[in-house]
């Protein structure tokens, strides 16, 4: 993991009712990373932040609660900051990526990824991507009911690629 990191923002909708979708892996591997360091999370605007210590200091995680399509909206508070897009660390579900595969990349397009799309238009796509397979439906209109939908793996195979997420990033 890059050691310049300040925030790490995971992608998700807000609510129990998204919890378990494809779509909120990004909350679900922050939450296990918070926990791992007895991090509580704290309301703040648009966002559920707190910190926990990373490499060489505190690093911010953020769950945005602006649902998928406004995740950039809470870029403001970092900018304000002087953070840049090379500091930031956004885990997200990838669609062109089998089920239980985890790949770190920097920079690239949103390839439709509506949450990528709005931190894109905010700071550029500089930032560090912690890329979740979640698999992809046969046809491409399927694509929003399969992302809003929860896993059919089982609960274990998907807390173990929570845990793989998590070893990468610490």
């Amino acid at each position: 993991m890059n050691s310049t990191i300040k925030v790490i923002i995971g992608l998700g909708n807000p609510g129990q009712s998204f919890y378990y979708h494809r779509h909120s892996i990004g909350f679900r591997i922050l939450d296990a990373l918070a926990e791992k360091y007895g991090a509580h999370w704290q309301e703040k605007a648009t966002m559920q932040l707190t910190q926990v210590p990373l490499g060489d200091g505190n690093v911010y995680l953020v769950k945005p609660q602006t649902y998928m399509n406004n995740s950039g909206d809470v870029l403001s508070f970092f900018i304000k900051k002087a953070i840049k897009a090379e500091d930031i660390l956004v885990v997200h579900d990838e669609l062109e990526i089998p089920f239980g595969k985890v790949t770190l990349k920097q920079g690239g397009s949103a390839h439709g990824h509506n949450g990528l799309k709005s931190i894109i238009s905010v700071i550029g796509d500089n930032f560090f991507r912690l890329r979740v397979g979640i698999g992809r439906p046969e046809h491409k209109e399927d694509v929003p009911e399969y992302v809003l939908s929860n896993f059919l793996e089982g609960e274990p195979q998907v807390t173990e690629v929570i845990q793989k997420a998590v070893a990468l990033i610490y």
